[in-house]
């Protein structure tokens, strides 16, 4: 019987090659996407998830009310984790992780540049990261201890045994390499190639010791697995009120680290969501994707039923049962999905590449592993009988006494099954289309914001080995050689904000308020080299003005803030320090364009510096500029890569979650808008096919080529209408409402939906259209002889 039946699917794929081809095709393209997508889903649900004792494992927070909301961060002060580490039974240990920017390491005659973290001893212990020589017990108990990852010890030594080495960071100290660590996935939060200890922090006197004013690093905890995070949250809420004098009332508390990635934004105190929004729409996708091929595949199969109603009437009458004859319709359509499987499997085994280089991932096919090809298998079956379920049912009704007597004919129903299939499929390309339109349209609005500062031919470079020590006299040779126009020297990247502070303090502020507002460090110059536009006073120029060392610039936001009428003079109290402010500047982006502007104070040259602005000399070439520069520091820093970064490139990876979201959203609207055109061009040569009689006489009595066209082509257009109807309004709900996540958001046009709406139309009716045109071009005479 089972020999039987695949003997038959064959025939039924072999007979009808057009048929099959559009089934299979359909198929194996939504199965991809979907595969690609569930892919993608499930490295998502895994990040921080790798840990031995992730179950226990939690990063501190704070928390604090003002001005009736409530703020949430996880940035802490260094002396807590000892606190609790003390205070708290309940912890197994803690551990800590701060950011070290980009240190060079010296061996023999090498020298690279390496991203790391420093750490406590007890990293290894929280973070299971797997070490492939070393102890992960011992490994960072020496101050001059260091950890590499596999591949940077491989650039530092090679072939050789790293363990014991002698490598020198940054030209200062020499540390030993005691331990190397498997390269750390993709699915996590750090990313380093060194970890070095606190302790060597706590030997040169910068660990912050008993500081509970600078909210700088990232706190971990590890719970005792007889503890739950029920007995130690109301104890450790108030940790603050016993060692922070000056902000007692922020309240401490645990989040899992395992839901940081997915769930880690706060609206008002409270877990608002975060990537999950995003792994929750493309899930949303799959499955539409998914069922727009298993649409096609009942739409088509149907649509054939005249073809197969006497086999089914014929193997009734010789008893076949209902549920013999399910079995079989979904035995075929479980072998069509097998084969559509296998080609998916290998559209996405070449897609891989391109799609991981576009969601900046390391997805992989497991074929190695069992339960990929159970998954697999699962998967098939899944498919197989949605997409069948339908037809199965369908075929099997069929009245053998009808079916025989030839009277069976398929009903033009007002409303049938398949016409709601074809509606639901362009339902769904609609919204993507509009989500697409809109998701774009958002991203060019931030990007075509005011920044507030000049990109253009701005450079900067990190203040790395001897910069700093020579800052003077590489700042005279740029100017001198005319490579640059203007330097200056800042606390971080124009483009990014390392720090922020409620402290500051100046005339009129109540002591309540715990606005934050964005710290910022400059020398002279500032405002000529980045461009920044003035409203008030001037710029910082220590060779006119001596005392500008402790001078300060506000920005619009601040001066709002702190409700000064005349800025230029004021006094602000910030760092133990005061500064007269001496000017105002407009409103710059320095962090996300989609947000607005925060409060900024800039202060002058006696704190602290971290990079150096360039502001090359447009009349030469970038390239000789780049040279000129190359050459000056390695002049003045020779122990040192010459690693320069364009700001405007640096703005832009603002807009990558966006950009990769964007092309994501277009990516699956096109496969779903070929899908779904694949099903309507069966469909099509399916009703003219079935209509070739009729054409034939039209044609016969004059009717044009255009007639017969928009004959076979009205019921189809219907069909789009009524979807562009049901999913216009959908689709401005759903962006209206994504839309809100962002402060600085466009408002969705009338025109988008009606674009979408005529991108759909016109699709569908070129893909009816050629089956249409083929139709009403055939020979009368053929078509009536035929029939």
């Amino acid at each position: 019987m089972l020999r039987n039946y695949l003997i038959i699917a064959w025939r039924n794929l072999s007979r009808k090659k057009s048929f099959s081809f559009i089934n299979i095709t359909g198929l194996s393209i939504g199965m991809a996407a979907a595969i690609l997508i569930l892919l993608w889903i499930q490295h998502e649900f895994s990040f921080d998830r790798f840990y031995k004792n992730q179950d226990r494992l939690y990063e501190v927070w704070n928390r604090f009310k003002q001005d009736g909301r409530v703020g949430c961060w996880n940035n802490t002060p260094k002396p807590m984790a000892e606190a609790i580490q003390s205070d708290y039974p309940e912890v197994e240990t803690t551990t800590r992780v701060d950011f070290v920017p980009p240190s060079q390491f010296s061996f023999d005659d090498k020298k690279i540049s390496a991203r790391g973290n420093v750490v406590d001893s007890s990293f290894f212990k929280v973070f299971s990261f797997p070490l492939i020589k070393g102890n992960t017990v011992t490994s960072l108990d020496d101050p001059y201890s260091v950890v590499l990852t596999e591949s940077f010890a491989k650039k530092l030594f090679g072939d050789d045994d790293p363990i014991g080495k002698i490598v020198k960071i940054d030209n200062r100290d020499n540390f030993t390499v005691t331990a190397i660590v498997k390269d750390r996935p993709d699915n996590t939060r750090f990313e380093f190639e060194f970890l070095i200890p606190f302790a060597y922090l706590r030997l040169n006197g910068w660990d912050d010791a008993g500081n509970w004013g600078n909210n700088s690093t990232k706190t971990y905890v590890l719970l005792k697995s007889s503890s739950s995070l029920a007995s130690i949250e109301p104890k450790i809420k108030t940790l603050r009120k016993k060692y922070d004098k000056n902000d007692p009332n922020i309240e401490t508390f645990l989040y899992p680290v395992s839901r940081h990635h997915l769930y880690g934004n706060f609206e008002n105190g409270i877990e608002s969501g975060g990537q999950i929004e995003i792994v929750r729409l493309f899930a949303i996708i799959a499955i539409f994707i998914l069922l727009i091929a298993c649409i096609n595949f009942m739409n088509l199969s149907t649509a054939r039923s005249e073809k197969r109603a006497k086999e089914v009437g014929i193997r009734k009458v010789v008893g076949a049962q209902k549920g013999s004859l399910i079995g079989q319709f979904l035995g075929e359509s479980i072998m069509f999905t097998l084969i559509a499987g296998i080609l998916a499997l290998f559209i996405v085994q070449i897609s891989l590449p391109s799609f991981n280089q576009l969601v900046g991932k390391k997805l992989e096919l497991d074929f190695g592993n069992i339960n990929f090809w159970l998954a697999g298998l699962s998967f098939v079956v899944f498919t197989g009988i949605l997409a069948g379920s339908y037809p199965a049912l369908y075929l099997s009704s069929f009245r053998p006494v009808a079916v025989i007597k030839g009277t069976f004919k398929a009903v033009n129903a007002l409303i049938t099954p398949r016409k709601v299939l074809v509606i639901g499929q362009f339902s769904f390309a609609i919204l993507l289309i509009i989500a697409t339109i809109v998701v774009r349209q958002q991203m060019k609005n931030a990007q075509a914001r005011q920044v507030g500062y000049s990109r253009d031919n701005l450079v900067y470079h990190f203040m790395e080995g001897q910069v700093e020590k020579n800052y003077e006299l590489i700042k005279r040779e740029l100017l001198t050689s005319g490579t640059a126009v203007s330097v200056t020297k800042t606390s971080s990247p124009i483009t990014e904000g390392w720090s922020n502070t409620w402290g500051i303090e100046w005339q009129g502020k109540d002591p309540q308020d715990k606005r934050v507002i964005e710290r910022f460090i400059a020398d002279d110059a500032f405002v000529r080299t980045t461009g920044l536009q003035l409203v008030a006073g001037r710029d910082f120029d220590l060779s006119q003005y001596p005392t500008d060392s402790s001078a300060g610039l506000l920005n619009e936001s601040a001066v709002k803030l702190m409700g000064f009428k005349d800025p230029i003079g004021q006094i602000v109290k910030d760092m133990g320090k005061e500064w007269h402010i001496v000017g105002v500047v407009k409103d710059f982006i320095l962090n996300s364009p989609y947000h607005p502007t925060d409060p900024m104070f800039i202060a002058g040259a006696s704190a602290w510096f971290n990079v150096i602005h360039i502001k090359l000399n447009n009349k030469n070439s970038t390239e000789k500029n780049v040279a000129a520069m190359k050459e000056i520091f390695k002049k003045y820093n020779p122990d040192y890569e010459f690693n320069y970064r364009f700001t405007d490139e640096e703005y832009a990876k603002k807009f990558g979650d966006e950009q990769r979201t964007a092309t994501l959203a277009t990516l699956f609207a096109i496969l779903t808008i070929i899908i779904s055109c694949l099903g309507l061009f069966g469909l099509a040569s399916y009703m003219a096919e079935n209509r070739t009689r009729e054409i034939g006489i039209r044609k016969v009595l004059g009717a044009s080529v255009t007639t017969i066209t928009r004959l076979l082509s009205i019921d189809f257009l219907k069909l789009v209408i009524i979807a562009f109807v049901i999913a216009a309004p959908v689709g401005f709900w759903l962006m209206y409402m994504w839309l809100q996540k962002y402060p600085y958001r466009i408002s969705i046009g009338w025109w988008v939906v009606a674009l979408a709406g005529l991108i759909a139309v016109f699709i569908a009716l070129a893909t009816v259209s050629f089956q249409a045109i083929k139709a009403a071009l055939g020979n009368p005479v053929k078509s009536l002889r035929s029939e």
